[in-house]
C-alpha cells in the first residue's frame, strides 16, 4: 500500500509491509541449545533552513519485483544527488531507492574532517573497505561512486552546480555533530543562486517500526513493548542506470592517504590534547605509582600523552596485519567484521550458525573469534557487527529480517512463541531492536523545543550518549550523576551555575536514563574513559568535575588518571573508599557475570521499583518535595534497563585524596561555583571533598 502525505514543508513517503514478527520473544529454547559459553537471558523531523526546500520521507518496504527502471518514477529529467554518510550499503537504502527515480543519481562521499575525526583507525579501515565494496556495487549497476576530499558544503554546492542537482538526498542523523554538518550544508547551498532554482534536501530514514507519531511514544522501553509494533521489511536494491555526463569520479585513497588528510587539517586538536586518548586507564595503572606521580605534581605542565604514541591499540598504519583472503574481519588481529554488504552477510549467517559447527575456514574464523569476544553473555554481537552497523554497511532491519528467517528455517517455517531456538538468535535480535530503541529515543528527545535545555546526542565507540550544555563562556564545569540517575538529576541546578559565570556540561554515563545501554562488560575504568573523551572531543577544554554518588567516584578516577584534564574536582556524597595517601592501585580482571548475579538484579529491581519514591526523598531529608513526580517516574523508568546490565560492578578502586598547599585555594573556588546549588544532594557543604590536581 503506498500512502502519501503532504504538507506547505513537507511530503512524507511510506510504502507499508511488514514482516508478522516482533522482537518481544523471549529466548527460553535459546539456552536450551546453546552452551555455557553464551547462556544468557533476553532482557522526523524536518530541519528547515532558510531557503530550501526540505522533504522528510521513510520507505517500509517495496515489493520485492518492483525494481525495474521507470517504476513509479518521477521527474525524469532531473538528478538526484546521494550524499552517503554512515549509510554505505545499496541493499535497503530507502534514499537510493528515491533517487532512483529520477533520471540521473550521482552517488557521493565525501571525506570531511568534521566527520573522519570521529573516527579511531580501525574505524577508518572498516569505512575503506565498506567504500571499496560500495563503488563496486554502483558499478555492476552501471552507476559509480563519486570520491571527494574536502568540505562537504563546499563539495555539494559546487557539484549541485556541476550537474544541475534538482534533489539532494541525505539519511537523518541524531548525532548532534552530524546534524550541525547537515544543517552547514543547506545552509550554505540556500545562500547560492542557480539558474534552474534551489535544490530540495530530501532527508530520509529506514525505519524499523512503522510509527505515526513519535511524541507520544512512550519514553519506557517496557511500555513501548507492549505495543507489540511489527517490524518493517527491508526494500530491495534500486536499478540504476548509466550516467551521461563525463564527471571526475576520483579515486580510492589508501589508509595513509586518508591518515595524511586528517592529520593535514588545520583546524585539528593538538596532538598534545588529544594524545591523552591513546592509552587506557588499565595500562596507565599498570606502569605504577613512579609515573603516576610525575602526572599528578605536574599540575600546570604539558598536556602530553607521557607514554609512546606507538602503544595505541587502535593504530593501523602498518598494514601487514591486513585481513588474509575470504577474511570477513578487517585485519587478523580485530574483531571488527568490515567489507561490504555481502560480507557482513557472510559473517552474520557464520554468527547464527554458531551452533551447527562448520568446515569452511571464513565460517570456523567468526566462530572462533564469537568465542574470544564472549567478555559477558551475548556481548560477542556488538563487538564483532558494531562497527558495521554503525557505519550502515548493514541496516539493523536487514539483520532482523535475515535472523528471523533462518529462525523459520531451523523451525519448519514457524516462530515459536517460547521464544528463539538458538542463543545467537536472540542475541542478534534483542541487539538490533535494542540499537533501534535508543535511536529512537534520542531523535525524539531532540524534538522538544519547550524545553529548559536542548539534549544533544554524541556518539562513543558506536553508542549514543546523552548530554546537553548550558551557557556561552566562562570557565567548563562537567556535571555528572550517581547511580540510576540521569543528566535530568540537575535540572534545577545547570542554569544557577551558568549564570555565575561559567558553561555547565551534563551527561548520562553509558548505561544510564536515555543513554544507549549495549551488552558489554561496565567498569569503573570504562566510564572513566568516556569521561575522558566527553572531554577532549566534546568540552575541549579542561574542566571542573562535579559528581554525585557512584559520579563522584567516576571523576575521582579521572582527576587521578589524567590530571591534565581536570581543574578541579567536587565529590558530593560520592561512592569509593576515600584512603589518603594511596598510590598502588590494583588493576582488575575481566568480570564476567554471573547466573546468581543475573538472578539477584531482577530481587533488586523488584525493590527499587516498589521503594524508589522512599528511598528519593530519604536523600532530602529538608526538601522532600525535591523528589517531585518527575524524578520518581524517570529514575523508575531507568532503573529498569539498567540493574542487570551492570549490577555485578564494583567500586574497587580507591580513591586517590592527594593533600597539599592547594587544597584550601580550591575548596573557595569550588564554592563560589557550588554557592547556588542548594538541591543538589543533602550535607552538600560537609560531605563535599575536593582534589587538588
Amino acid at each position: 500500500m503506498l500512502k502519501i502525505t503532504s504538507s506547505s514543508w513537507s511530503t512524507q513517503i511510506e510504502l507499508k509491509r511488514s514482516t508478522p514478527s516482533s522482537c518481544t520473544l523471549i529466548p527460553i529454547m535459546a539456552l536450551l541449545h546453546f552452551p555455557r559459553l553464551l547462556s544468557f537471558p533476553s532482557s522526523f523531523h524536518s530541519m528547515p533552513t532558510r531557503s530550501v526546500r526540505c522533504r522528510i520521507f521513510s520507505v517500509a518496504a517495496t515489493p520485492e519485483g518492483d525494481t525495474r527502471r521507470g517504476a513509479n518514477k518521477k521527474n525524469d529529467n532531473d538528478v538526484a544527488l546521494v550524499w552517503f554518510k554512515h549509510d554505505l550499503r545499496c541493499d535497503d537504502h530507502p534514499g537510493l531507492v528515491a533517487a532512483s527515480r529520477h533520471h540521473t543519481v550521482v552517488p557521493l562521499y565525501i571525506f570531511d574532517h568534521r566527520i573522519l575525526s570521529r573516527l579511531n583507525d580501525e574505524m577508518l579501515g572498516v569505512v575503506l573497505l565498506a567504500l571499496e565494496d560500495l563503488r563496486k556495487s554502483l558499478k555492476d549497476q552501471g552507476s559509480n561512486l563519486m570520491i571527494r576530499f574536502g568540505i562537504a558544503e563546499n563539495v555539494i554546492g559546487q557539484l549541485v552546480n556541476e550537474v544541475k542537482a534538482s534533489n539532494v538526498f541525505v539519511e537523518e542523523e541524531v548525532e548532534y555533530d552530524l546534524r550541525r554538518v547537515i544543517n552547514v550544508v543547506k545552509d550554505s547551498v540556500s545562500s547560492m543562486s542557480f539558474t534552474w532554482g534551489s535544490p530540495q534536501f530530501v532527508i530520509w530514514q529506514t525505519p524499523f517500526y512503522d510509527i505515526e507519531n513519535l511524541k507520544e511514544l512512550p519514553l519506557s522501553n517496557r511500555d513501548f513493548r507492549k505495543l507489540r509494533l511489527p517490524v518493517t521489511a527491508p526494500v530491495v536494491s534500486p536499478s540504476l542506470t548509466g550516467i551521461n555526463m563525463e564527471l571526475d569520479w576520483g579515486t580510492l585513497p589508501t589508509f595513509h592517504e586518508v591518515k595524511a588528510f586528517i592529520n593535514g587539517n588545520p583546524c585539528k586538536l593538538d596532538e598534545s590534547w588529544t594524545s591523552v586518548k591513546d592509552i587506557s586507564a588499565k595500562d596507565i595503572l599498570k606502569r605504577g605509582k613512579t609515573n603516576q606521580s610525575k602526572m599528578l605534581n605536574d599540575p600546570n605542565g604539558s598536556l602530553r600523552n607521557p607514554y609512546p604514541s606507538g602503544n595505541n591499540q587502535n593504530n593501523l598504519n602498518s598494514w601487514s596485519t591486513r585481513r588474509t583472503e575470504n577474511s570477513v574481519f578487517i585485519s587478523r588481529n580485530s574483531n571488527l567484521i568490515g567489507g561490504g554488504t555481502n560480507s557482513v552477510l557472510n559473517a552474520l549467517a557464520a554468527y547464527l550458525r554458531y551452533l551447527e559447527g562448520t568446515s569452511r575456514d571464513d565460517w570456523q574464523e567468526v566462530h572462533d573469534k564469537l568465542r574470544n569476544a564472549e567478555s559477558r553473555s551475548g556481548a560477542s554481537f556488538v563487538a564483532l557487527f558494531g562497527p558495521a552497523i554503525c557505519l550502515g554497511i548493514l541496516s539493523r532491519r536487514r539483520i532482523y529480517h535475515e535472523t528471523i528467517k533462518y529462525e523459520k528455517e531451523r523451525n519448519a517455517g514457524f516462530l515459536s512463541p517460547f521464544g528463539y531456538s538458538a542463543a545467537t538468535i536472540a542475541t542478534a535480535v534483542e541487539t538490533v531492536c535494542s540499537m533501534e530503541w535508543y535511536w529512537i529515543l534520542a531523535l525524539k528527545s531532540q524534538l522538544n523545543s519547550e524545553a529548559r535545555y536542548s539534549i544533544r546526542i554524541w556518539r562513543w565507540n558506536g553508542h549514543l550518549i546523552q548530554y546537553t550544555v548550558v551557557g556561552q563562556q566562562g570557565p567548563s564545569v562537567l556535571l555528572v550523576h550517581g547511580f540510576g540517575a540521569f543528566l535530568e538529576h540537575y535540572r534545577d541546578n545547570m542554569h544557577d551555575i551558568a549564570h555565575s559565570g561559567n558553561r555547565v556540561w551534563a551527561i548520562t554515563l553509558l548505561g544510564f536514563g536515555k543513554s544507549e545501554k549495549p551488552n558489554l562488560v561496565y567498569t569503573e575504568l570504562m566510564w572513566a574513559e568516556l569521561l575522558r573523551d566527553f572531554i577532549v572531543n566534546v568540552v575541549g577544554e579542561p574542566a571542573h568535575l562535579i559528581g554525585n554518588s557512584i559520579g563522584g567516584y567516576f571523576v575521582s578516577i579521572v582527576a587521578a588518571l589524567w590530571p591534565a584534564l581536570v581543574r578541579s574536582t567536587v565529590l558530593i556524597n560520592s561512592a569509593g573508599s576515600v584512603i589518603p595517601g594511596y598510590s598502588s592501585i590494583p588493576v582488575m580482571e575481566e568480570r564476567r557475570t554471573s547466573e546468581a548475579a543475573w538472578l539477584g538484579s531482577q530481587l533488586l529491581l523488584l525493590y527499587l521499583r516498589w521503594r524508589v519514591g522512599d528511598i528519593l526523598k530519604n536523600c532530602y531529608p529538608t526538601n522532600t518535595e525535591r523528589a517531585d513526580d518527575f524524578l520518581i517516574e524517570e529514575l523508575t523508568r531507568a532503573v529498569s534497563s539498567l540493574v542487570a546490565a551492570i549490577l555485578h560492578f564494583s567500586s574497587c578502586l580507591p580513591i586517590l585524596l592527594h593533600l597539599s598547599a592547594q587544597l584550601h585555594i580550591m575548596m573557595v573556588e569550588i564554592r563560589q561555583i557550588i554557592s547556588d546549588l542548594p538541591y543538589l544532594t543533602k550535607k552538600v557543604t560537609t560531605e563535599c571533598l575536593v582534589l587538588a590536581i
